[in-house]
């Protein structure tokens, strides 16, 4: 008997290379990776939700995204890892421009989810329904554009929406 909660888990640091989709037990893992063993991402489906995949397309070695077909809504799903803060600032922008291209190629889903690891800090002050008052740290450079993006697609941060552990 399968006991596991989750029917759709975003996967970062991958570190396979090349793409593609497997079978493991019961679940399907759907993943997108460069030449090297570095970065990559990926995206394990419960089975329930595995017969609901519709479509799915590798990006680059940060971003993949997976259609899946539902009613009475559809759901785009983008996984992604972002560039670390060490990260030129022309990796960051090419990793922002493939979530557009992702995003575009959604656009006709109900519902848009971009998770993942965004290697950022939102602060802990909310701003508008984008930012909650239960993020981690001070705000930095590439969290002030997060919001700011966020803003712009009418996205939520939701995990600052979530009181963390005290371990702060």
């Amino acid at each position: 008997m399968d006991r596991t909660k989750l029917n759709i888990l975003g996967l970062a640091e991958v570190r396979w290379t090349g793409e593609g989709s497997m079978k493991l037990g019961s679940k399907t893992l759907i993943y997108s990776r460069g030449d090297t063993h570095e970065r990559g991402v990926g995206i394990l489906f419960h089975v329930t939700m595995a017969k609901r995949l519709g479509s799915w397309c590798p990006i680059s070695d940060r971003v993949v995204k997976a259609k899946l077909v539902a009613k009475p809504l559809s759901l785009g799903i983008i996984q992604m890892y972002a560039p670390t803060s060490d990260s030129e600032d022309v990796e960051v922008e090419k990793f922002y421009e493939e979530i557009e291209k992702a995003k575009v190629d959604l656009k006709s889903q109900n519902i848009i989810i971009v998770m993942g690891d965004f290697n950022t800090k939102v602060g802990d002050e909310r701003i508008e329904d984008v930012v909650g008052p239960s993020g981690i740290g001070t705000v930095n450079e590439r969290g002030s554009r997060l919001t700011e993006r966020c803003q712009i697609d009418d996205f939520t941060i939701t995990n600052t929406w979530y009181q963390n552990h005290p371990w702060r």
